[in-house]
C-alpha cells in the first residue's frame, strides 16, 4: 500500500506535537508495509528518511498552462483566501509583523502561478497564503506521481486544501487527520476562515481520523460530518532508547511543571491559581512554566499579583533534550488543558518517572488509568492533587510504577495498524 501524505512539519524541525505525531505514525506504518511519501512545505535535508520519503514542496515547479489546462484551474475555486492568519506566532514576534494581503480576488491564478514558490515552512504572517499555494503544489505533485499512490492523507487544517486538490487531480480516496479543531484552539471564538477550511476538508474526505473520542464528538457535532465517516485513533508516544537523563537539581524543593504553549487552550492560568493554593500549605515547592504564547504577559502579571514570583519560574520554549532535562527535574507534571484533543506530553512525563495530573477535558484521559484526573476549572481539586503527590511518597511511587506499565503499552505500531485499516476501508 502506498500513501501520499501532506503535513506541515517533520522532525527535527517542529513547533509542537503535530510533527512528532507524524513521525511516530510514519515509522509505525512502515512496519506494517505501508510506503509513505511525505510532502512538507520546506525540507531541510536532515530529516530521518529511513521509514519515509520526504518531498520538499519548495522544489516543485507549478506552472500555469504547462501541465494543466485553464479549465483545471477554474475547478480549484474552492481555494479562496482574502486575509492572512497568525495562529502560532510568539508574542515577541507578533508586534513586529506587518500582515499583508497578497492573494486577493483581484489576482488570477495565472498571475500568481508562473514560477516555483519557496515556502518558509513557518507559522508566520503569510501562513494563509502559503496554505493556498501549498494546495496548488499538492495538485502538481499528485499529477506528477500519477499511479504511484493509493491513498491521500492530510494532517490538520493547514494541509486540507492540499488533500482536496490532490484528490481532485488523482481521483484517489482522501483521509484527513484532525489533531486539533479550531474549537480546541479558540474555544467558542473560532476563526471563521480556519473553521471553513476544516469543514471543507472533512466533508471532502472519505474518512476522518480523530485523535480521541472527544475530538470525534466535536467533528460530528460542530462540523456536521456523518458519524460513520469519523473514526477515533488514539495517538501514542515514541521514546528514545538508552539511559535515563540525569541532572543535578541544585535545590531540595519539590518541582511541579507545566509544559506547553501558554495559550487559552492549555489552561496556564488555572495552573497559577492552583500553585498559589498549594504554596499556602507547603512553602518548599517550586512551580515551573515551560513554554511561550500569547498569555505569557497575563500569567506573569498574575504570578506577581499573587505574591508567588519567588516560587515561580519561566523557562521559555523548550525542545529536544531540554524537555527531557525538565522532566528529570520534576516531581509532578500537570496538563490543565481547557480542551486537549489528545496530549502526548503526559505520556512523556510518565515514561520519565514523573506522576501526572491531567484535565478530564483531554483525549489522553480516555486511555490513562494511572493519572490523576481533574476538571480544568477545579483549581481546588488540582491543588489537592499536587499536595498529595508531593507530600505522600508512597502515593507518588504508585503512580510512577503503574504509569510506566501503562505508557509502555501505548505504541505507534498499534496506532499505525488502525490507520492502515482505515486506508483499506476507503480503497
Amino acid at each position: 500500500m502506498k500513501v501520499l501524505m501532506f503535513g506541515w512539519e517533520f522532525p527535527p524541525h517542529i513547533a509542537g506535537g503535530l510533527g512528532t505525531a507524524c513521525y511516530g505514525l510514519t515509522r509505525g506504518l512502515a512496519k506494517h508495509g505501508v510506503e509513505v511519501k511525505f510532502v512538507v512545505p520546506r525540507a531541510y535535508g536532515d530529516e530521518d528518511q529511513r521509514f519515509v520519503r520526504i518531498l520538499d514542496a519548495s522544489d516543485v515547479d507549478t506552472l500555469y498552462g504547462g501541465n494543466f489546462s485553464e479549465s483545471f484551474w477554474e475547478k480549484l475555486t474552492f481555494i479562496h483566501i482574502d486575509s492572512n492568519l497568525v495562529p502560532y506566532v510568539s508574542p515577541e514576534d507578533f508586534s513586529t509583523i506587518s500582515v499583508e494581503n497578497r492573494l486577493t480576488g483581484e489576482n488570477t491564478w495565472a498571475d500568481v502561478w508562473k514560477e516555483r514558490y519557496t515556502f518558509s515552512g513557518k507559522y508566520g504572517a503569510n501562513l494563509m497564503e502559503e496554505v493556498a499555494r501549498y494546495a496548488m503544489v499538492a495538485a502538481q505533485v499528485a499529477r506528477d506521481m500519477e499511479g504511484q499512490f493509493d491513498v491521500i492523507h492530510a494532517h490538520d487544517w493547514l494541509t486540507y486544501y492540499a488533500g482536496i486538490a490532490a484528490k481532485m487531480v488523482s481521483g484517489k480516496p482522501l483521509v484527513v487527520h484532525m489533531h486539533a479543531t479550531e474549537f480546541d484552539r479558540s474555544g467558542e471564538n473560532v476563526n471563521p476562515e480556519v473553521y471553513q477550511i476544516e469543514r471543507a476538508g472533512m466533508h471532502a474526505a472519505d474518512r476522518v481520523i480523530a485523535v480521541s473520542n472527544l475530538t470525534r464528538s466535536i467533528v460530528v457535532e460542530k462540523y456536521g460530518v456523518p458519524a460513520d465517516r469519523v473514526v477515533a485513533v488514539h495517538n501514542a508516544v515514541r521514546f528514545k532508547t538508552g539511559e535515563a537523563t540525569e541532572v543535578e537539581r541544585g535545590v531540595d524543593d519539590k518541582i511541579v511543571t507545566f509544559l506547553g504553549r501558554i495559550t487559552f487552550q492549555k489552561g496556564p492560568d488555572y495552573f497559577v491559581e492552583a500553585a498559589a493554593k498549594v504554596l499556602k500549605q507547603v512553602p518548599n515547592v517550586r512551580f515551573v512554566m515551560a513554554g511561550s504564547g500569547d498569555m505569557m504577559n497575563h500569567v506573569v502579571r498574575r504570578v506577581a499579583k499573587l505574591g508567588i514570583a519567588d516560587r515561580f519560574h519561566f523557562t521559555g520554549f523548550l525542545r529536544g533534550e531540554e524537555v527531557q532535562r525538565m522532566f528529570a527535574l520534576s516531581d509532578v507534571y500537570i496538563m490543565p488543558s481547557v480542551s486537549e484533543p489528545f496530549g502526548i506530553s503526559p505520556l512523556e512525563a510518565m515514561k520519565s518517572n514523573v506522576p501526572v495530573i491531567i484535565s478530564k477535558q483531554s483525549g489522553v484521559a480516555e486511555v490513562l488509568k494511572f493519572a490523576v484526573k481533574v476538571d480544568y476549572w477545579d483549581v481546588d481539586a488540582m491543588a489537592d492533587a499536587i499536595y498529595g503527590l508531593i507530600t505522600y511518597p508512597a502515593l507518588s511511587r504508585m503512580f510512577i510504577a503503574k504509569g510506566q506499565e501503562e505508557v509502555n503499552n501505548l505504541k505507534w505500531d498499534n496506532a499505525a495498524a488502525e490507520v492502515a485499516e482505515v486506508y483499506r476501508s476507503v480503497m
